[in-house]
């Protein structure tokens, strides 16, 4: 199928979608048709009044948990104070070799400042095969979520197209905290726009066969790390 035809079939789908939730209240779910053979607790829309979150962690147990999760997933986990951000980059990707990196067009020149690995900017005609020859990449995020050690990107300028972050084997990725951080998925979702192109991070790329052997860098990078700064 060709993209003109795609595209209007896609916004053929979407508008018939739109029109059968033109009468359903923004926040709610639409009860499932009554008839022989349902299930009556399924014929009212879902509850939302699940919890936002576990516990009552204070703000400094939340990043601690974050941290702990990240690294659980086997994220490499470094923390410094923001006037330290350029020189732990420069020393990650000094310790990773790496002789280039993506940038993304917003991420801040500054957190670059030490190291002398060429910069590839983030263009929208890069192809696969170009970016995997790039060694690293630094993006910012959107936010993290500490109960599933999360990190999200919403593709905004300090975090680039989400190709930079798929194809490059080695992603460091810079959280401010508190600012960033947040306990729960739900607490997460207030901050995200569904609109935008999400990418969901736990841990470095990996899946495992049936009989359980780990591979990693199969769909994304093979190592992340992470600075959690002040």
């Amino acid at each position: 199928m060709n993209s003109v035809n795609s595209g209007t079939s896609r916004e053929r789908i979407l508008g018939r979608v739109r029109r059968a939730l033109a009468d359903v209240p923004q926040d709610d779910t639409p009860p499932v048709p009554k008839g022989p053979g349902r299930d009556p607790q399924y014929e009212q829309a879902v509850a939302r009044d699940y919890l936002r979150e576990h516990g009552s962690l204070g703000v400094e147990e939340t990043v601690e948990l974050l941290a702990e999760n990240l690294a659980d997933y086997r994220a490499l986990v470094h923390r410094c104070p923001e006037a330290e951000l350029a020189s732990v980059i420069g020393r990650l990707l000094g310790e990773r070799g790496a002789k280039s990196v993506v940038v993304p067009s917003g991420l801040d020149p500054r957190w670059l400042a030490e190291t002398d690995a060429e910069r590839v900017e983030d263009l929208a005609e890069s192809t696969a095969r170009e970016l995997d020859r790039v060694d690293s990449v630094v993006t910012a995020c959107a936010v993290a979520i500490a109960e599933t050690g999360t990190i999200v990107l919403d593709g905004g300028p300090d975090q680039g197209r989400r190709r930079i972050t798929l194809v490059p084997d080695h992603h460091v990725c810079v959280v401010r905290v508190p600012d960033q951080v947040v306990a729960s998925v739900p607490q997460g979702l207030e901050r995200l726009d569904p609109g935008r192109p999400l990418t969901w991070i736990s841990g470095p790329s990996a899946t495992s066969d049936i009989e359980l052997d780990r591979v990693e860098g199969v769909h994304g990078p093979r190592t992340l790390e992470v600075i959690l700064v002040r």
